[in-house]
């Protein structure tokens, strides 16, 4: 019997070509992916050194912890200054009702009672003791619930105004927490010494379950930033997975709306107060329970730890990645907290190695991050990896043009008529 004749072998197209031949949403999945991959992965295969000039070493698993942490903030606050456009200069408010919730349901603040709930401290130990995992969902519904009552009579404010109320919050509430301890005899947060030690997060009764899986107490683990480091990870997921439901949502196109054109947006029904307010809550949530978490990580909460600073820096990740782009704020709270953490140190000493100087680059890390978002508003004033719609209106001047093509066109048809 005769054989058939094979199907010729069609060329395989070049990697780039293949890439390109995919759809959008495709490429995004993978690049997603990968990143995630690299950051669940990164304790185990984290090489000591970097090839790359002047970064001496790749950043630590505690570095890596407090990174994850900044960018749960920044995407949290990126809900209110990306998406709905309300301009906050006190976010570092709700980080800090967020630890002083740890503080009090999880340390012996409160030694005149003995109340523990799946906690990790001993059973003997004085105080609330409450599981982090559950005084994480206290912490970021009582901060959304103080973010609504404070936004209520402020959001009526726009621009300026809300900008200056915003960093009033944010400087009364460290003073509380330095002046806590004489509450009408009452004391509230032990003022300057702060609230210390703090439970560590864990799964107490699940570890024989699981084989040691979830360990019971993040303390028992021989490496306990992986622990930690991981469990920030998913909480950045979630804040991820949250915050781009809400953009895609009807409420996340009415903050944008309201961001586009207040005006506009209340003419087309849009009700200002209350998705204003819906924002700012939400926002406040997620900066609640990035504070509970840290102060847990920390296992302590003081009031120095609450400065202007803390509310300009989360700021300034999300302008420098990019506002309204998810995406773009993470790499932005990345960049800058491994810069504050290591990386001006390690680059200094980088520099100093190479040219035989003695130049001090944390002693001039405002100076530097203030340059760093110079250069990228006269650069990239959308940011380094904007959203679409806000790299739109920067570049393409759509309003401008459309008013320039009009003037123009007048011009036109006064000079020579109607065209035929």
């Amino acid at each position: 019997m005769p054989s058939l004749p094979r199907r010729p072998k069609l060329p395989k197209l070049p990697l780039m070509d293949r890439w390109r031949a995919l759809s959008a949403s495709r490429r995004s999945m993978l690049v997603i992916t990968f990143f995630a991959l690299v950051a669940v992965t990164w304790p185990w295969w984290r090489p000591t050194s970097a090839g790359i000039p002047l970064i001496t070493e790749f950043p630590t698993i505690n570095t890596g912890v407090i990174m994850v942490v900044y960018a749960i903030m920044a995407v949290g606050l990126n809900i209110v200054v990306g998406y709905a456009g309300l301009l906050d200069l006190g976010y570092v408010a709700f980080y800090a009702m967020g630890a002083y919730t740890a503080g009090w349901f999880a340390s012996l603040q409160f030694s005149q009672v003995n109340f523990h709930l799946w906690s990790t401290a001993l059973p003997a130990t004085a105080g609330f003791h409450i599981s982090i995992w559950i005084i994480l969902v206290i912490a970021g519904l009582g901060t959304a619930l103080i973010g609504i009552l404070i936004g209520l009579p402020t959001l009526r404010l726009r621009g300026d105004y809300l900008a200056i109320v915003t960093l009033g919050f944010g400087e009364i509430l460290p003073q509380v927490a330095r002046n806590g301890d004489k509450l009408g005899g009452f004391n509230l947060t032990n003022g300057p010494n702060g609230i210390t030690p703090i439970d560590a997060p864990g799964f107490p009764g699940l570890s024989h379950v699981t084989g040691g899986l979830l360990p019971g107490s993040f303390l028992d683990v021989t490496n306990r930033d992986y622990a930690y480091y991981w469990a920030a990870l998913v909480l950045l997921a979630i804040t991820i997975f949250t915050s781009l439901r809400l953009r895609d949502s009807r409420l996340g196109r009415a903050w944008i709306a309201i961001r586009e054109d207040e005006t506009a947006a209340a003419a087309m029904g849009v009700p200002l107060m209350r998705t204003k307010t819906w924002a700012y809550a939400t926002g406040a949530f997620f900066g609640g329970v990035a504070g509970a978490y840290f102060a847990s990580f920390k296992s302590s909460t003081f009031p120095g730890d609450f400065s202007f600073n803390i509310s300009a820096f989360i700021l300034s990740m999300v302008i420098l990645g990019g506002m309204g782009n998810v995406w773009g704020v993470i790499f932005g709270a990345f960049f800058l907290s491994w810069l504050n953490q290591e990386g001006l140190a390690n680059i200094s000493h980088s520099i100093n190695a190479t040219l035989g100087t003695s130049f001090d680059g944390p002693k001039y890390s405002a100076g530097i991050f203030g340059l760093i978002l110079v250069v990228t508003m006269l650069v990239r004033p959308e940011g380094l990896i904007p959203s679409a719609r806000r790299k739109a209106e920067l570049h393409e001047g759509v309003h401008e043009e459309y008013l320039y093509d009009i003037e123009h066109g007048a011009r036109i048809y006064d000079e020579q008529g109607p065209e035929e």
